[in-house]
């Protein structure tokens, strides 16, 4: 306790004892009591607040602004490893799902082309205040590939380096830069995050060398990639004085180690783990994307009644992982590869998959020793680290190219990895419309034999699935429930491929004498909450498995309801096809509707010659939904299909506001972006 708090409660003792000697005709014996016990709290609550800010100071001290002289050159230090490897290139990444990094890692490595070495560095490793010192290294250049997640938020590695740049005031000056954003238009914050880098940057006193670049993954965000780099790079000759020195190189960023059968302990071999070696063993918390939790799938059931798809209902035990979790938060799946393509891949590149290997990466200053934990077998790394069922990038065709016998082959894949419209048509044909994997291509490009560890190379990481989660705490603390449609689709080709996660999932259900299945999960905050005041009227406009994260939200209303507490209105537009095939929870939501907990507007697309859609509806009750967001201070939730559904319902919202609360189109965008910022009006989609 500090001085100053002991102070105040010497002082505060020595007037309750006045008090109480000399106030006997004024206060009673109770007055006296409550006016200590009143006193005593408030010294607690200055006591408690004073830990909380040091506690803060702590946790804020790592991000700290200091001077450029200041800053000490740390462990984490990537000017110390630029100085050392006489490197002036530094990409960092900010990646949720893998593509980030890799266009980082492509960028570094053609920087060889133009006498600018590089290195790709990750925001979560690195003393990110070292910006400050990059301008001491002669035509130095930072390069920020970064994503933007969700509601127009960072991705999980970039977020203290977002905040840091938001809310400190760093002085850049000299600091070269150039910014491309990974995002999607179908969502309303398209790139906010690489837009506000490009902004800030420049406002610290950084000098961008070229032009903003925002890839569109709903359209093609590699033709975007390829020709905002391709501009990019005649942008930084300028600047430097510097030229390109021909070709690119073809060179291998790891190189193979392969280990005998008794070389290594079978206890030092990765079978799975994310990160740290035996940690789905040896379970420690907390739990996150480095170290999942091993969760037992308790239920894992059929919601469909009919029909030829299906949607699973799963429920993850979390009572042994201290996890925690809110209605509207998300759960990460980590999948595996479906067993028969791991098989198809060893038997087209003619490997023993039970091989143990490790790639080393021949830069020995990377932060990255390898692509994935090594070492591991062939089978692991197929089935647990590499995505087998993306649709391989042109710069992948560009390497695979050089192990086709038939020059036929290899002027198709040449073709594909080149930046001409006939390429590009190629690779949208063949590849994206095809929709051909890496083992679709090398079944159909038969000359094409490269070895399985360069193929183990080129492939992306396989990312954990993202669900919304389909329960509340306040009913489930103890499990996670999940809702999701099983992927699974016809090709232009005649092959059927399927969804990885969903897949693995509808493959493993309990069976009464077997231990349950086990998956790999934990849990992700989202800003997709439930209003503060359970008094506040709410509309909810999910279709389909957009249901999801509502059957939470009226799960805890309920709850609250049925303990006595004043619940405002709860309106929910629900659609599927069938009502007798894919209407999910009907019974619960039927029993909900008969207790008076929701009012339900139901729109089964199917079941007439026409077809109804939740949109529909939605605009036939213009009124009601002005009634709620205008004047009942509502909230607004819509989730489900980014690229139709969400669009359509903002637009109808505006159409209220217009008509019903008589804006111009102009206000009436205004109005629902105050509201957005209100989180009144909140999206969970995807695309």
């Amino acid at each position: 306790m500090s001085d100053s708090t002991q102070d105040i409660l010497k002082d505060t003792t020595t007037a309750a004892a006045a008090a109480a000697s000399a106030g006997a005709s004024l206060f009673s014996t109770f007055d006296i009591i409550m006016l200590v016990v009143l006193l005593g709290a408030a010294v607690w609550w200055l006591y408690s607040s004073r830990k909380e800010n040091k506690k803060d100071e702590i946790v804020l001290s790592k991000y700290s602004i200091q001077t450029a002289g200041s800053i000490q050159v740390t462990e984490n230090s990537f000017i110390k490893k630029l100085q050392s490897s006489g490197r002036k290139l530094v990409v960092f990444y900010g990646s949720q799902t893998g593509t980030g990094e890799e266009f980082a890692g492509r960028l570094a490595k053609e920087g060889a082309r133009y006498k600018m070495k590089g290195m790709v560095a990750d925001p979560e490793e690195c003393d990110m205040e070292e910006l400050t010192k990059l301008p001491d290294i002669e035509n130095s250049l930072a390069v920020f590939c970064m994503a933007t997640y969700g509601e127009g938020d960072p991705t999980d590695n970039a977020m203290e380096f977002y905040e840091w740049l938001k809310n400190g005031d760093p002085d850049l000056s000299g600091l070269n830069f150039a910014v491309f954003g990974l995002g999607n238009k179908t969502y309303e914050h398209y790139n906010a995050v690489a837009i506000y880098l490009d902004k800030r940057l420049e406002e610290l006193g950084a000098c961008r060398v070229y032009e903003l670049g925002l890839g569109d993954d709903d359209a093609n965000i590699e033709d975007d990639f390829i020709t905002w780099k391709d501009k990019f790079w005649p942008a930084v000759c300028e600047k430097f004085h510097i030229e390109s020195t021909g070709e690119e190189e073809l060179t291998r960023q790891f190189r193979l180690v392969t280990h005998g059968p008794d070389e290594i302990p079978t206890n030092n071999i990765y079978t799975g783990e994310i990160a740290r070696l035996h940690s789905l063993q040896v379970q420690r918390p907390p739990y996150d994307a480095k170290n999942p939790f091993l969760a037992q799938i308790k239920v894992n059931k059929e919601l469909h009644k009919g029909g030829d798809r299906s949607c699973l209902h799963v429920e993850f035990d979390i009572s042994d992982s201290k996890m925690r979790y809110e209605a509207g938060d998300h759960v990460a799946v980590y999948p595996i590869n479906d067993s028969s393509l791991v098989e198809r891949l060893g038997e087209l590149t003619n490997s023993d998959l039970n091989e143990i290997f490790s790639l080393i990466n021949t830069d020995q200053d990377s932060s990255k020793k390898h692509p994935f934990p090594c070492p591991t077998s062939y089978r692991t790394a197929l089935s647990h680290y590499l995505e087998i069922t993306a649709l391989p990038r042109t710069h992948i065709m560009r390497e695979l190219a050089e192990y086709c016998s038939a020059e036929e082959d290899k002027k198709k894949l040449l073709l594909m990895a080149t930046h001409s419209q006939e390429g590009k048509a190629l690779y949208q044909s063949f590849v994206v419309d095809g929709c051909r994997n890496i083992v679709h291509i090398l079944e159909d490009i038969k000359s094409c034999k490269p070895p399985l560890d360069h193929i183990c190379e080129l492939l992306p990481r396989l990312q954990p699935r993202f669900y919304s989660i389909s329960s509340s705490p306040k009913l489930h603390p103890e499990t996670v429930h999940v809702t999701a449609v099983v992927v699974q689709y016809k090709t232009p080709t005649g092959r059927v491929n399927k969804g990885v996660a969903t897949t693995w999932l509808a493959k493993h259900r309990p069976e009464d004498g077997k231990p349950l299945p086990r998956v790999p999960i934990y849990i992700r905050k989202s800003q997709f909450r439930l209003p503060l005041q359970p008094q506040t009227p709410i509309i909810m406009v999910g279709p389909g498995t957009g249901f999801a994260p509502f059957r939470g939200f009226l799960q805890e209303r309920a709850l609250a309801r049925a303990n006595g507490k004043e619940v405002g209105e709860n309106i929910l537009y629900f659609g599927c096809r069938h009502r007798d095939q894919d209407y999910i929870y009907q019974e619960e939501l039927e029993q909900y509707e008969k207790n008076g907990d929701v009012k339900l507007n139901l729109a089964f697309s199917r079941d007439q010659p026409q077809k109804v859609y939740v949109t529909h509806l939605l605009e036939k009750n213009i009124d009601e939904i002005w009634d709620i967001i205008g004047k009942r201070n509502g909230h607004f939730y819509v989730c489900g299909d980014a690229k139709n559904m969400a669009v359509d319902v903002r637009n109808i919202l505006l159409k209220a506001v217009q008509e019903k609360g008589g804006r111009t189109e102009v206000e009436a965008a205004q109005f629902l972006k105050k509201l957005d910022s209100m989180k009144k009006y909140s999206s969970d989609v995807w695309s």
